[in-house]
């Protein structure tokens, strides 16, 4: 389960980017991953990539802030973009599934939000992001609301998807 305050990349053990980086290159396993991010702009991809070793199982990232980036680089598809819009589930579940092909790697993580100050409406309020941690065995997708400034949010949907990636790991 994902912390209360998600917006903690602090946990008892280290911080989540090295948890995570423990989690993956865990002897019986060696896991690669990949981020593809909209509105963090690379923060958890710079999270990850703070810790020295991340390249033992770091792959890289994509930074997909715009559609046409989501689409011609991630293989979003643009009826799900249509349909259901840039900020969803669906459009979380396709950057992570497309990251982790396009990048070669075993885990792709996507996020996917609205960082504000604008561009929230009354079914997306500005804090509506959503994450996809894909493998080739599972996938888990959540949908978070954070509160606070752009900075603030940016951090906390960061946080969280190092959060959710070590919740799917541990799994």
């Amino acid at each position: 389960m994902a912390d209360k305050k998600p917006d903690n990349c602090l946990k008892k053990g280290g911080s989540a980017a090295v948890i995570a980086g423990r989690l993956l290159k865990d002897g019986k396993r060696s896991l690669t991953v990949a981020f593809a991010e909209s509105c963090t702009g690379g923060l958890a991809s710079s999270m990850m990539t703070d810790i020295a070793g991340s390249s033992d199982y770091f792959v890289g990232s994509i930074v997909a802030y715009s559609n046409d980036v989501k689409m011609k680089l991630l293989g979003v598809k643009a009826g799900t973009l249509k349909k259901y819009g840039a900020v969803s589930a669906q459009t979380a579940v396709e950057m992570a599934f497309g990251v982790r092909k396009k990048l070669s790697s075993v885990i792709g993580v996507a996020i996917t939000g609205i960082a504000g100050p604008s561009g929230g409406s009354f079914e997306k309020p500005v804090g509506t992001v959503f994450i996809c941690v894909d493998s080739p065995k599972k996938r888990v997708v959540r949908e978070f609301h954070f509160k606070g400034n752009r900075t603030a949010i940016k951090k906390r949907s960061a946080c969280a998807a190092l959060n959710l990636l070590i919740e799917f790991l541990d799994s």
